[in-house]
């Protein structure tokens, strides 16, 4: 039973200003915990699926050592920085344009490393590690521009 927790705001709570583009921009803390002894990997999307252009993505790394315990607030983990749909690499917060999002930041664990190039997609991570699953957790905040 993989956790992922943060710090900063509870699952289903609402994430402070400091962590969008009203605020800082930087990345939460983030806590992982009970991650399967068998991972050689985890991996990290952060989306909104309440976006009007459809899932809008904020956040991708994969090959993230499995020992890493926690992502310091405004860090990158260490790993793989994939594409957002900012069209830059590394986390970019929420920004909503009306009304509240919700945000998922999923974190999975894999059996293996990825060959996948840096730059890849969410779309190109899921492909790559469908098969290498072997634990999932998710973490919910909510956002709304005041």
């Amino acid at each position: 039973n993989m956790k992922l927790t943060s710090s900063v705001f509870a699952n289903n709570g609402e994430i402070p200003s400091e962590f969008t583009c009203d605020g800082d921009d930087i990345s939460p803390h983030l806590s992982i915990s009970d991650v399967p002894k068998n991972a050689k990997s985890l991996a990290l999307i952060m989306d909104d699926p309440d976006a009007t252009v459809g899932i809008f993505i904020h956040w991708v790394v994969w090959n993230i050592p499995p020992d890493t315990k926690e992502i310091k607030k405004g860090e990158e983990p260490r790993g793989v920085q994939g594409m957002t749909s900012s069209r830059r690499q590394g986390y970019g917060g929420p920004c909503p344009p009306s009304g509240t999002h919700r945000y998922f930041f999923k974190l999975y664990a894999l059996d293996a490393e990825l060959n996948l190039p840096e730059g890849s997609t969410k779309h190109d991570l899921e492909n790559a590690m469908q098969s290498h699953i072997i634990a999932q957790a998710q973490l919910m905040g909510t956002y709304k521009r005041s």
